[in-house]
């Protein structure tokens, strides 16, 4: 486990097109926190795996080009963003293959290593939004303000049609819950809100009414 962070970081956790993206994004504005998305960090990745040709079942390769690779985690108007040596993969990250490939490739033990070392980098000088499946669970599972967003599998369907993007979230759901290396799983200390009939608004503000209650002091 880590050592605790001098910087307060809230976690936000949930299955795809929860609305924990856009919840996490928000959040961070409103609190002037540092925002991080780690799935664009699995994601960009995942778009190295393929645009090299590796198959994204093939463990080994994808563990060798992880570790091979230089991988720059920096920010931008307090938004996280990655550069895969020295590229930036931002404009592919949501490629319909990438979408089919991600939570294969993110299964890779190494490949979750690497990166977790990457995102808790991130708190050594900042507060911190991180939304992601393991943030509450793994990489930062001492803070004290946990968050897992769900929502219906038919609203979640929907909210990926209204992205343009044509991915299963129940076959993503399956995959992410039943890998090996830091599932997707709801930790036990954490909050869940359904944001089915929520409004990103709805969502925040019930976050922050948590955080209020835990003794976190809201500035804004």
């Amino acid at each position: 486990m880590n050592s605790p962070s001098a910087h307060k970081i809230i976690a936000i956790d949930g299955p795809a097109a929860s609305g924990k993206s856009s919840v996490a994004r928000e959040l961070a504005r409103r609190l002037g926190f540092v925002y991080v998305n780690s799935g664009a960090m699995y994601r960009a990745i995942t778009w190295l795996v393929l645009d090299r040709g590796i198959p994204a079942d093939d463990a080994a390769a994808i563990e060798q080009l992880a570790e091979s690779v230089a991988i720059a985690c920096e920010l931008r108007d307090r938004d996280s963003f990655v550069r895969i040596d020295g590229v930036d993969p931002e404009p592919f990250l949501r490629e319909d293959r990438v979408n089919d490939n991600v939570s294969l490739v993110s299964s890779v033990p190494r490949v979750r290593e690497i990166l977790v070392d990457h995102l808790r980098r991130y708190a050594v000088t900042n507060d911190l939004v991180m939304e992601g499946r393991d943030i509450g669970s793994v990489v930062f599972p001492e803070t004290p303000f946990k968050f897992y967003i769900d929502a219906s599998p038919e609203i979640r369907l929907r909210r990926r049609a209204a992205q343009g993007q044509r991915d299963r979230v129940t076959a993503r759901d399956e995959a992410d819950s039943s890998r090996r290396a830091s599932p997707l799983i709801i930790a036990e200390d954490a909050h869940v809100i359904d944001s089915s009939n929520l409004t990103i608004d709805g969502v925040v503000g019930e976050i922050i009414g948590r955080l209020k209650l835990k003794g976190l002091t809201i500035a804004r």
